[in-house]
């Protein structure tokens, strides 16, 4: 089974504009991404895709491979999608966070893993939540799962709403937990849901995933125990920083 990890970087981030291009530890963000990702023995290749020539030329500056694509995708999934489409001969495509700059190799390996089952159209990743402040940032998404380990719900909000209990210890009686922003599709099926229109549960929660589990497409879910860093504004950098500075 042939695999392409692609990294989508944009770099007029709304949240964190240049993010990509951020130093961390002698390292922007991109390289480091990208270096992880190459560690990973489960993808043939590994491309970044980009709509910004600073991007574009920095990843080829490090020796990495990039691509330019159309600078009005409203996703990193229709990003993919537009490479994809230019690599035909890959089974799966692996969308990987372009913030996530430790993203650990086995956490690739695990969606990727999710393939061998041939009628598995998308994956991507859950984790046990730990703390109180992770069950409620609307920043983090749950994840609601059935008994086939496939997602049949995300949400910003904690779910399911625990009866009985005081939300302070819905941990203590319930196992919830987070998603982890990285995605496998079928080659086709990647196509397909970027023809999807936006629906009326993505538009609720403004996450993707919702649309195509609203359309009818089923989403494996592998669960980690490893932790990830995602850099979505400033204060994570600071976060990220202080936590290397005490390595």
């Amino acid at each position: 089974m042939n695999i392409l990890g692609i990294i989508p970087a944009r770099y007029a981030s709304t949240r964190f504009p240049g993010k990509p291009m951020i130093d961390i530890a002698g390292k922007t963000m991109i390289q480091r991404v990208y270096e992880q990702a190459k560690k990973c023995s489960s993808l043939s290749e590994v491309i970044v895709a980009t709509d910004d020539e600073r991007i574009f030329n920095h990843v080829n500056e490090f020796g990495g491979v990039a691509i330019m694509t159309a600078s009005d995708h409203q996703s990193g999934t229709d990003r993919c999608a537009e490479v994809a489409l230019l690599h035909q001969q890959y089974d799966v495509i692996i969308n990987i966070q372009g913030d996530e700059p430790y993203i650990d190799p086995e956490q690739i390996t695990k969606v990727a893993a999710c393939f061998t089952s041939a009628d598995v159209q998308l994956a991507t990743l859950i984790k046990k939540i730990e703390t109180l402040d992770e069950l409620n940032n609307p920043n983090s998404p749950k994840v609601v799962i059935n008994k086939l380990s496939e997602a049949i719900y995300f949400s910003r909000t904690p779910l399911p709403y625990l009866r009985g209990h005081e939300p302070a210890e819905w941990l203590k009686h319930y196992t919830y937990f987070k998603h982890i922003g990285i995605y496998g599709y079928r080659a086709d099926v990647l196509q397909q849901v970027t023809k999807l229109t936006v629906s009326s549960l993505e538009k609720a929660e403004s996450l993707e995933q919702l649309r195509w589990i609203e359309n009818g497409y089923r989403i494996k879910v592998a669960e980690t125990e490893l932790e990830t860093h995602a850099i979505d504004v400033p204060a994570d950098l600071e976060k990220l920083l202080s936590v290397l500075n005490k390595i």
